[in-house]
């Protein structure tokens, strides 16, 4: 398996991980599965990592974060040909935004009680996601290092919502971020040797790990019609589409639009800076409840499911 350029000083132990993983991951299970191996319980998030974290409009680069994600045919295989019914965008749309909003919220913010039952859950829907033997793109949803790219992204989505609504934060504040969000990757089966250390060896494997994205017609064709809202019914699809692929588009970095195939224009880049600076404009006035809706409802709503014995995903 490749590392995508994790600092070099962690090479051995990254080897050392995967190679104890590979066997499970071939079969088709979760490498760890006791409670020995559970999360330990996590510190309360500061008020003010809670502040950058939970905010509403930080849902904007969402989109362009899932054709990241996808961005890699491991990933973009494993999505667009799920053999997971109740998981899939296009079938359940409302559900599946439920769930993936409730583990960055679990992951983010939940005890490791909560944390245990959501790698359990997510576990349960990907068994089933894998490849056969005869596919031409070869993938396990418990690969690690598929996972360590999705975790990736959903960091680099982060980074992206905290500068546009909130400007650079300092060196403090960035890195407790970058170790708040490596639970994205460690809540489910990527060992903590696999996150990148620091933020200096974060964009060390970035910058490998997107010089090896691709995109094929498969995933390329399933992209573009999410950014679309291709899965939403004709009317919604019709109003809102068209901006939501604009603002998928603008949050791509360029390796990430020539491989979807999409053009940028100058003009379009001053539109995007335009919307991007009325949007922290109306932040800066929302009181807090509604700043953090819809994340306040579905850390609720997901604790709740817990509590309850219902099904989280």
């Amino acid at each position: 398996m490749t590392n995508y350029g994790v600092a070099s000083e962690g090479v051995s132990v990254l080897a050392l991980s995967v190679v104890r993983l590979t066997g499970r991951v071939k079969e088709g299970r979760p490498p760890f599965e006791s409670e020995a191996n559970a999360p330990r319980k996590i510190e309360e998030i500061p008020p003010e990592l809670r502040r950058l974290l939970m905010n509403g409009l930080a849902l904007v680069p969402a989109g362009a974060n899932v054709i990241m994600q996808l961005a890699q045919l491991g990933v973009g295989h494993g999505v667009a040909e799920s053999r997971v019914p109740s998981g899939s965008l296009y079938e359940h749309p409302i559900k599946r935004t439920r769930t993936t909003l409730s583990y960055v919220m679990l992951a983010c913010f939940g005890t490791s009680e909560e944390r245990v039952f959501l790698r359990r859950a997510v576990d349960r829907q990907h068994r089933s996601v894998y490849s056969n033997v005869a596919d031409e793109v070869q993938y396990n949803a418990f690969d690690p290092a598929l996972q360590l790219w999705v975790a990736a992204c959903m960091y680099r989505g982060v980074v992206d919502s905290v500068s546009f609504l909130y400007g650079e934060q300092d060196e403090a504040t960035r890195d407790a971020l970058y170790q708040v969000c490596g639970r994205f990757a460690t809540t489910l089966q990527v060992p903590v040797e696999m996150w990148p250390k620091t933020r200096a060896a974060y964009e060390s494997y970035w910058t490998h790990a997107v010089a090896a994205i691709q995109m094929d017609s498969t995933t390329r064709d399933y992209l573009s019609n999410f950014a679309s809202l291709g899965f939403l019914p004709l009317p919604l699809r019709a109003v809102f589409g068209p901006a939501h692929r604009f603002m998928s588009v603008g949050f791509l970095a360029p390796e990430f639009r020539e491989a979807l195939g999409v053009k940028w224009s100058e003009r379009d880049q001053r539109i995007f800076v335009i919307v991007l600076r009325l949007l922290s404009s109306v932040n800066r006035v929302l009181p807090r409840v509604a700043r953090e809706w819809p994340w306040n409802m579905v850390l609720h709503d997901a604790r709740r499911r817990i509590a309850t014995g219902r099904p989280l995903i």
